[in-house]
């Protein structure tokens, strides 16, 4: 078994502490078991740990957010990389040209696909190993987990199996699956689906409910071969290379889509245990242990109210209830919880360079930007590079960079020459030359980027 995990996102929704390179599943604001801070992908994969899963995932991402998966995971993954963005089909469809050429995965191996961020019990880590068993039973071409309601909402998509009328858990299904530690959950039955409804009305879900239906959580599994036929009626391909060359020509759609909604046979595999989409400040916070988190103060009539602040100054909250406020590099949000749902719209058309960024060295937080009468375009950040972690040799074609270190220790290359450097050194790198730092000690710089300066 082979798990993909899909890590995406546009970042709008939890905004201003998301942006474009720094979705959710980056957010450092749930805690593991030990109190300690960690992020929905941390807590993903500490989980896949946990189920004896971890060493078999591949992460499917764009270009943008693998900093920031190096940077919270390091080394150990793999990292499949979208040429560009076009939906969860073409990343699928990529990843099994991944794991079939790159990795030399046999034809008959199960792949698992599932969103890298849900908020589960463990539990659901151990369904994974049912739907394996399904897929090498032969159940269905297609093997989905579908979630047991637990109201009826309208932000999810359904699954309605076959046997209309019976609710899931009573349903005999036409395959009992005992294999691979399957979870007493449904019986380790799998069901046949009928239909897929997408997104209902409330009154339309409670009637789908009580037919059986489970909601849609995005988790597909199937063999390596099965689409890999698919992946060679889209494109001619002989090796990965020839799969990524041509990833425009595949449909920009989902994978529900293209390929669940069209296949011969389909089963679902129910999951009766915790599930969240933390996609929402309104479902984040439900989670969310500390209600202050950053430099804080909050007055005693605050009621259900969370703050975060990630900046280097004091947010004082007083009389709030309900709401939620956070602070960032990219903006300010002070919203009614219910209401903080709909922020999308009112952020998506902004042009919103993100103000903070992860990288696999570090991190750094944009302090200004500016444009001088000249034409002259400057950019000052803040630097964190880690002990131990490198910038690497690069060279700027369009503009030059001075670097000032406020604390720690790093060697930094400049054209090949090598300079200690320690808090107050100052160094000039003129466009287009060579230049790395290696961090001895966590090492604080200021870098001011000048564009145009001696073009």
């Amino acid at each position: 078994m082979k798990i993909v995990l899909l890590s995406g996102g546009s970042g709008k929704r939890l905004w201003p502490l998301s942006n474009d390179i720094r979705s959710k599943q980056f957010l450092k604001v749930v805690k593991n078991g030990d109190g300690e801070p960690e992020s929905m992908l941390q807590r993903v994969f500490r989980q896949l740990g946990a189920a004896g899963l971890y060493a078999d995932v591949t992460v499917a991402t764009g270009a943008t957010q693998v900093e920031a998966i190096r940077g919270q995971l390091g080394e150990r993954v793999s990292v499949v990389v979208e040429p560009g963005r076009r939906d969860t089909f073409p990343a699928i469809a990529l990843s099994a040209a991944y794991l079939y050429f790159g990795k030399g995965c046999a034809a008959d191996e199960t792949v698992i696909v599932l969103p890298v961020d849900p908020y589960v019990g463990d539990g659901y880590f151990r369904m994974l190993k049912c739907m394996d068993a399904a897929v090498q039973d032969g159940a269905a071409d297609i093997v989905l987990m579908g979630v047991k309601p637990t109201y009826p909402s309208e932000k999810y998509g359904y699954i309605i199996p076959e046997k209309e009328g019976v609710g899931p858990g009573d349903v005999t299904a036409e395959s009992d699956v005992r294999r691979g530690g399957c979870p007493d959950a449904a019986g380790g039955r799998i069901l046949p689906v009928a239909k897929f409804k997408e997104k209902p009305d409330a009154r339309t879900a409670q009637e789908l409910i009580g037919r059986g239906g489970l909601w849609n959580c995005g988790v597909f599994a199937f063999k390596l071969s099965y689409l890999m036929d698919i992946v060679r009626a889209a494109v001619a391909c002989d090796c990965y290379a020839d799969v990524e060359r041509q990833y425009e020509a595949f449909e920009r759609t989902s994978f529900d889509y293209a390929v669940v909604e069209k296949a011969r046979s389909v089963a679902v595999v129910p999951y009766d245990g915790e599930w969240k989409d933390l996609g929402t400040w309104n479902t984040l916070t439900e989670v969310m242990e500390e209600k202050p988190i950053g430099d804080v103060a909050v007055s005693g009539d605050c009621v259900n109210t969370h703050v975060i602040n990630e900046l280097g100054i004091p947010v004082v909250v007083m009389g709030a209830k309900d709401m939620v406020v956070a602070a960032s590099p990219d903006g300010i949000l002070v919203a009614d919880k219910v209401q903080s749902s709909y922020i999308k719209k009112y952020v998506e058309d902004r042009d919103l360079r993100p103000m903070y960024e992860e990288r696999s060295w570090g991190e750094y937080t944009v302090l200004n930007l500016s444009l001088d009468a000249a034409g002259n375009r400057t950019v000052t950040k803040k630097k964190l590079i880690q002990a131990g972690k490198k910038i690497v040799e690069t060279k700027h074609e369009r503009h030059l960079e001075v670097w000032t270190i406020l604390s720690g220790r790093a060697v930094i290359s400049i054209k090949g020459r090598k300079h200690d450097a320690l808090a107050g050194d100052t160094f000039t790198i003129e466009c287009k030359v060579p230049h790395s730092l290696a961090a001895v000690e966590d090492t604080v710089l200021l870098e001011v980027q000048i564009e145009g300066a001696k073009d």
